[in-house]
């Protein structure tokens, strides 16, 4: 069902056999002050009211998903629209749950589009993936040819926790972007629990949590990928896997290793590095990340 053109609507519809919920944020430059002008949602996931911790320019959203879990079958849809000159950030207040498949597969379809000299951070918290989960992930990324952009994401397989691993489901992820219509970024993969690749030193090796980041804009020099490199490096525990490099055009940081804690430091470090270079501004403490 297409999205309404009105500027808050809540939708009405039928749902069956699964949850599904939809959620459209449009983000409009007026004069200095980034607006949430569109805010569309159907189901159970919403958007905090429109937060300016740095100045008016730059909006700060937290989108909230109020279940805190999403079960087989449950589809998320989320889609955002940063216009010309515009800036947001987006995060969550609490990590994500994937639960138990029960024989039907979850999914979270994810579009993202930042015009002409406008900027988009995307930095949730981490999503812990259940024992026997059965999840696709796709993510669309669209930027104008100087639009600007940081993506992050923190993968759990199982719950360490409770000593529960990711013995059995899997996790599909699909992420494109495009830059001026040209296709600059495409990565997909599968992970099956219990699989040789939960092992493999060309999988998991035998770690249960990953962390990516993508940052597209401004110029990153490669004395500026070795600092960053460095300064991780300080911050490694034993067994734990840190990287940093630029593909044409688009700068990648991963993190391997057992601790979503660790994870989060070493993203948070990897933003505090690039956002300067890739927004044009200075990091400050995320307090939702600490909450």
């Amino acid at each position: 069902m297409p999205f309404q053109s009105r500027n808050e609507t809540s939708f009405t519809a039928h749902v069956t056999a699964a949850c599904e919920a939809r959620l459209k944020l449009g983000f409009t430059l007026d004069e200095d002050v980034t607006r949430l002008t569109e805010r569309q949602h159907f189901g159970p996931l919403r958007v905090q009211k429109p937060l300016y911790p740095e100045d008016k320019k730059i909006c700060h959203a937290i989108i909230v998903h109020p279940p805190g879990g999403i079960l087989g079958g449950d589809i998320l849809r989320t889609e955002v629209g940063v216009s010309t000159g515009a800036q947001a950030l987006i995060s969550t207040p609490g990590a994500a749950k994937w639960y138990k498949a029960n024989g039907k597969l979850s999914q979270q379809v994810l579009r993202l589009e930042v015009g002409a000299s406008a900027s988009l951070e995307w930095l949730p918290q981490e999503t812990i993936f259940f024992d026997c989960a059965e999840v696709l992930l796709k993510q669309e990324i669209v930027l104008a040819s100087d639009a600007s952009l940081i993506f992050c994401d923190i993968f759990c397989f199982g719950r360490t926790a409770s000593n529960e691993q990711f013995n059995a489901g899997k996790v599909r992820q699909v992420t494109t972007i495009h830059r001026d219509g040209k296709l600059i970024w495409f990565e997909q993969g599968q992970l099956s629990g219990g699989s040789s690749m939960m092992a493999s030193q060309v999988g998991l090796a035998d770690a249960s949590v990953t962390a990516s980041l993508l940052a597209v804009g401004g110029s990153i020099s490669q004395n500026h990928i070795n600092a960053l490199r460095e300064a991780a490096a300080a911050q490694l525990s034993p067994g734990e896997q840190f990287g940093a490099t630029v593909v044409k055009g688009v700068t990648v940081v991963r993190y391997l290793g057992d601790s979503s804690e660790q994870a989060r430091r070493l993203m948070l470090l990897a933003w505090q590095f690039l956002r300067p270079v890739v927004i044009g501004r200075d990091a400050i403490p995320l307090r939702v990340w600490n909450t």
